[in-house]
């Protein structure tokens, strides 16, 4: 009989031996200690006795593992399906189909309806013989809850967000098909600036759940280049005076020389668009952007480059700070998707760079995030 991995020889003087010494055969996880596993494993021999019940179990289960060794598993491991039907008189992997080699993982109920994941294997010594062991393999629901919400909340994040402009753009373009001659070109004129900004919002949001994905599937791609971060910081600022800011509502500090910067232009441009735009929209009096060299985020290299966004606004409650880069925080009620701030840190780690959010020495919010001089593969 084998059990965890370890041959048990017949008796006599080599038997004993084998007994004393296992033999690691090709492919076992020789000297592999089963406490050490992050799902729960539960053993049963061909009695249907628990021999192996690891800490993972014991902590699934609220059942201590010197309890349940030597327990019929029926009993170590009382499962119920979500009918209330017991689990192990259903499956009756001793006196079965003989042509059964497992169960499929699937959602079982332990003892005051606690959610777990089970699955089983049956170990026979030939086919078709009988069961020699049981090996059942537990896992929490959980961390496949928090997914599963945090998707439902992500599908009801968009759907809202999608809907007022596609209504705004349906309603837009309908009425003026209808009605085209009743309407000056003054008034033609801001219907199709309202579907056009319209538009760009729904493209901003795809471009939003794109990165999300690609972050989340760890695919966001950096394309690195040449970047003069204070060059980009600075087309920032002009676009807000073009937009009807005023000139002194920011203050760009860049202290030289700068370490050359290796990055995607167009992601940092991205993170710059956000931070802005947040001290902008969320802050109050002047906007502070300071670059600075520093001490590189990345083991290895000697130098990096700084960026820090501040303004003088009533800044973030000190209970928010640990969720301001999670999806759906928001700062206030006043729009957005809360998606922003998660991309960006997505972004900036990316590139081995790390974000930071505190509070600015004038009382608002400030960001400060530090990437890597870093440098194409073909250049190191």
């Amino acid at each position: 009989m084998s059990v965890g991995g370890t041959r048990t020889a017949p008796g006599g003087p080599e038997g004993r031996d084998a007994r004393r010494t296992p033999t690691p055969r090709h492919g076992d996880c020789a000297g592999l200690d089963p406490d050490e596993l992050p799902d729960g494993l539960v053993v049963a021999d061909e009695h249907g006795r628990v021999v192996r019940f690891n800490a993972a179990a014991g902590r699934i289960t609220a059942v201590p593992p010197a309890d349940a060794l030597g327990q019929p598993l029926e009993k170590a491991l009382p499962l119920e399906d979500l009918e209330g039907r017991r689990w192990w008189q259903l499956t009756d992997p001793y006196g079965g189909l003989a042509i059964r080699v497992r169960q499929p993982e699937r959602n079982l109920l332990l003892p005051g309806g606690r959610e777990v994941l089970v699955s089983a294997r049956y170990v026979r010594a030939e086919p078709l013989g009988p069961v020699q062991r049981v090996v059942v393999s537990l896992r929490d629901t959980e961390a496949r809850r928090r997914t599963e919400r945090s998707h439902a909340e992500l599908i009801a994040t968009v759907a809202h967000e999608l809907r007022s402009p596609l209504t705004s753009v349906k309603g837009f373009t309908a009425t003026l098909l209808a009605k085209w001659e009743r309407f000056t070109d003054d008034q033609k004129r801001l219907m199709l600036e309202t579907v056009d900004a319209d538009a760009d919002r729904v493209t901003r949001l795809i471009a939003e759940l794109l990165d999300i994905s690609r972050i989340d599937s760890g695919r966001l791609e950096v394309r690195r280049q040449p970047v003069d971060i204070g060059a980009a910081v600075s087309r920032h600022i002009q676009a807000y005076v073009a937009a009807g800011q005023p000139a002194d509502r920011f203050l760009l500090r860049i202290e030289q020389p700068l370490p050359a910067l290796w990055a995607d232009p167009d992601k940092v441009d991205q993170v710059l668009s956000n931070l802005i735009e947040n001290a902008v929209r969320h802050g109050e009096g002047t906007v502070t952007i300071d670059v600075t060299p520093c001490a590189s985020p990345r083991d290895g290299e000697d130098t990096g480059t700084s960026v820090t966004v501040s303004d003088e606004g009533p800044g973030i409650p000190e209970e928010s700070m640990n969720r301001v880069f999670t999806r759906f925080w928001r700062g206030s009620k006043r729009g957005g998707t809360g998606l922003g701030l998660y991309i960006v840190k997505g972004i900036v780690e990316a590139h081995g760079g790390t974000i930071t959010v505190g509070r600015a020495p004038v009382g608002g919010a400030e960001f400060r995030f530090t990437l890597p001089v870093a440098a194409p593969a073909y250049l190191a």
